[in-house]
């Protein structure tokens, strides 16, 4: 077996890292199921709230995989400040290196204490090349699946047509005197629309204040957008924030005014996004709509994603106990 180094990410690597977790864009340079949530600066906007524990694996001076994580006590996360995480892998490696490499990385943390290991693995409409490997080798570690979540999403290159009830809404809007823009300000939508909603109606706030939304806009400018629809006042009455990576535009906040049924704000909405700003993605992904570690779906909510041809895709969380790397023993016949 090829010698394998482990490091614990530390600032010192902070340019390695964001160089190697950085998209592909057709040079196969870098890791093959990546995204922005990945360099450092945006997963250490709330670095106060986790203990860091990130990976680096190498194999003598070449760069082979990270694995964005954070440690709880005997138990290293996915870094549970991210959508999704899991092992993040060179383009160019290959089944039985990433095999070798998990079991380096289980007997590392096995050997630091750590007993568990939890894994949100990427949803695979994000990958920019195959990389399902991680997935086998969970099988061959007997993994725990602990979580699955319900992502909606639409295939861009092949869609479903709307349904009628959002083609209404767009038609409201069509004659309620609305417009979309771009803006770079979150404040109209964080402060008028999306607090107060989410303070009405789930007793909670933004994952991200108005503060940190606006400092990670404008360190990922071309990543993170909001899209506002603005009535004949200029008051913002709805509104999107979304996450976009090279193969995916992710809703990341959704909120509008009482107003919505009636003036169809948010389909005149989503038929610009999906039609126009983003028709040339691979995925528009609405997120997931469930509640309790996956238990529970919000039927409304997915119906209303559902009427815009948007269809199910799963997130998956695994538990692997670190004492199992030696299941990977003896799998290459």
């Amino acid at each position: 077996m090829p010698i394998y180094t482990i490091i614990k990410y530390t600032a010192a690597y902070k340019s390695r890292w964001d160089r190697f977790v950085a998209s592909l864009n057709g040079t196969y340079k870098g890791s093959k199921n990546t995204s922005f949530l990945f360099q450092r600066d945006f997963m250490e906007y709330h670095k106060d709230r986790f203990s860091d524990y990130s990976l680096m694996v190498y194999e003598e001076d070449k760069l082979l995989a990270v694995l964005p994580a954070n440690q709880l006590e005997d138990t290293l996360y996915s870094h549970q400040g991210l959508s999704y995480g899991g092992l993040v892998l060179d383009a160019e490696i290959r089944l039985e290196t990433v095999m070798n490499i998990f079991e380096q990385v289980l007997k590392f943390l096995a050997q630091g204490g750590i007993h568990r290991l939890y894994l949100k693995i990427m949803p695979q409409f994000y990958q920019e090349l195959p990389a399902d490997e991680l997935d086998y080798v969970l099988f061959l570690t007997e993994a725990q699946l602990v979580k699955v979540e319900t992502a909606t999403v639409i295939d861009l290159r092949n869609p479903i047509p709307f349904h009628n009830s959002r083609k209404d809404g767009i038609r409201k809007a069509s004659n309620s005197n609305l417009s979309i823009i771009e803006t770079r300000d979150f404040s109209a939508f964080w402060n008028t629309i999306l607090i107060p909603n989410l303070q009405l109606r789930h007793d909670t706030s933004p994952v991200h204040t108005l503060d940190e939304i606006s400092t990670l806009a404008n360190k990922f400018p071309y990543s993170i957008r909001q899209f506002n629809v603005i009535n004949a006042t200029n008051e913002c009455i709805a509104g999107a924030t979304i996450f976009e990576t090279a193969t995916v535009a992710h809703m990341q906040y959704i909120s509008a005014n009482e107003d919505r049924q009636k003036l169809g704000s948010l389909d005149f909405l989503f038929d610009h996004l999906i039609h126009s700003v983003f028709k040339d993605k691979h995925y528009f992904d609405f997120g997931t709509s469930n509640e309790e570690m996956g238990r529970k779906l919000n039927g409304g909510l997915q119906f209303w994603k559902e009427g815009f041809g948007a269809r199910t895709r799963v997130q998956r969380t695994y538990m692997v106990s670190t004492s199992n790397h030696n299941l990977l023993k003896g799998v290459v016949v």
